[in-house]
């Protein structure tokens, strides 16, 4: 069994094992990290050596740092990395390249039909019937969306929302509202198959689907990282929340969706959110654009220059072709506006 695993602003670890009366194996771990002492590696070897093959990561976590040498230094590496990694061979994880890559970068559309989107794409990638897909979004409008589970009346103040033209959605997955305009955001989503995450927590899934990102970004000057549970954030402040929702049906997908503050109206922003005006109160529109650094600031770029220059990140580590939504997706998707995204039934489920 082999799996792999590229630790959050680290190096990739690569482990491979046997399992043998439940017990695992011949396991080997090897990869382009650093680690001190040489004889560090053979310890974290035999440290997995016969574990039982159901132990959690947790555990295999605690077996390797018990058996590491006084002393031992990792760099880009950590003992819970192995971790997952082993747990990731024995779930028959994929990985990144063994996919034909799909990239969607459709003309603008409704906030609504964005919804219906995310959800109809995944599906059809949970299916089998279309290749793990990045969907890079055109907004036609200003928009708060709202998350799943969310109280509308408690997150949006519905005469700002008038008042600016802002259109309410509520998406499919949890986390917290999103406030988007026309050229001031970059939205993208990620439509994966289950298999690609197997093996990682709700969490790790989060910081290995925001992988690629970071080091886009780190291409355009940037230094950002992971922030648990789902923002990436520099020295300067948060750039960007993401969301995901599993689907479970055929061989199950997970549907993974970030939103980056390419610029913010700070004053619109506290007009339109109410849990945004809340947590700010004290501090102002000040504290609002120090909470949010846009990517506009930081790179001093173009919005299209940006997307173009993470699509080249993608299509670099990865492949990329470019590929469009077909007749039925976009029908199916058109008939889900109508009948839930578009409604006031779904957008106000949780009042």
């Amino acid at each position: 069994m082999h799996g792999e695993y590229k630790v959050p602003g680290g190096k990739l670890v690569v482990v491979d094992l046997d399992v043998t009366d439940g017990a695992l194996r011949g396991v080997r771990v090897a990869g382009d990290f650093f680690l001190e002492p040489d004889d560090a590696i053979g310890a974290i070897d035999r440290a997995l050596e016969g574990a039982p093959a159901d132990t959690d990561a947790a555990g295999l976590t605690a077996r390797i740092e018990a058996a590491l040498p006084a002393g031992t230094v990792m760099y880009g590496l950590s003992a819970e990395g192995v971790a997952v990694a082993v747990r990731r061979a024995l779930a028959g994880a994929t990985e990144w390249s063994d996919y034909d890559w799909q990239l969607i970068h459709d003309a603008p559309q409704s906030p609504a039909l964005h919804m219906a989107l995310d959800e109809v794409i995944t599906a059809e990638v949970a299916a089998g019937v279309r290749p793990p897909t990045l969907r890079v979004w055109e907004w036609d409008a200003p928009a708060v969306i709202i998350g799943s589970f969310q109280s509308l009346r408690n997150e949006v103040d519905p005469a700002g929302a008038e008042r600016h033209g802002v259109t309410v959605v509520r998406r499919v997955s949890g986390g917290g509202a999103m406030f988007v305009e026309p050229g001031n955001t970059i939205t993208y989503s990620l439509s994966v198959p289950q298999s690609l995450v197997s093996g990682l927590s709700f969490a790790d899934s989060y910081a290995y689907l925001d992988d690629w990102v970071l080091t886009a970004l780190g291409d355009m000057g940037i230094t950002a990282w992971y922030q648990p549970l789902n923002d990436i954030a520099t020295e300067h402040g948060k750039i960007a929340g993401a969301a995901q929702k599993r689907v479970v049906d055929g061989r199950g997908a997970v549907l993974h969706h970030v939103t980056m503050a390419y610029d913010i109206d700070a004053e619109k922003m506290l007009d339109v959110l109410r849990i945004g005006r809340e947590k700010l109160s004290d501090k102002g529109t000040r504290s609002a654009k120090k909470r949010v650094d846009p990517l506009r600031r930081q790179t001093g770029l173009a919005r299209a220059a940006v997307i173009e220059r993470m699509i080249d990140s993608f299509r670099g580590r990865y492949g990329l072709t470019t590929g469009k939504v077909t007749d039925a997706e976009l029908a199916r998707a058109e008939e889900l506006v109508a009948a839930k995204f578009g409604t006031a039934a779904w957008t106000a489920r949780v009042p």
